[in-house]
């Protein structure tokens, strides 16, 4: 069997089923790595708990939690295939070159942009609640 990460505790194997648990438990590893090795996917989540902390103090709506909800987990999704698409150049090309920079930069950029959607969305939100 081939094992896709250097130091994992887990076997993949290409085309092998497995259970539903081990692609949870899969799943739940890949968020883990993630959150220890990236630090701006701490930092997107430690927005989005202080995000949450206003939001209830504003006192949202369903419609409101959902468009915030639904915002949150965008951003934190393109901060995980960013990291996926980080680790994957890594892996097919570790020497530095001009075209696994144009991937990386424009995988950040995504991230960049669901950013910038997040905090638009944020303002239309929140600024009726604080004028309001």
């Amino acid at each position: 069997m081939l094992c896709f990460y250097k130091y994992c505790r887990y076997t993949y194997a290409v085309g092998q089923s497995h259970s539903k648990v081990q692609s949870f438990s899969y799943a739940i590893h890949g968020i883990k790595e993630a959150f220890n090795k990236e630090p701006n996917l701490r930092i997107h989540l430690l927005f989005a708990f202080g995000v949450i902390i206003a939001a209830l103090l504003a006192g949202f709506n369903t419609v409101e939690w959902a468009i915030l909800l639904i915002t949150i987990f965008l951003v934190i999704s393109l901060e995980l295939v960013n990291t996926a698409i980080e680790s994957l150049v890594n892996l097919v090309s570790p020497e530095i070159k001009p075209e696994a920079k144009i991937a990386k930069d424009i995988s950040a950029s995504v991230v960049l942009l669901g950013a910038i959607l997040a905090i638009v969305i944020g303002l239309i939100l929140f600024v009726p609640k604080i004028l309001g």
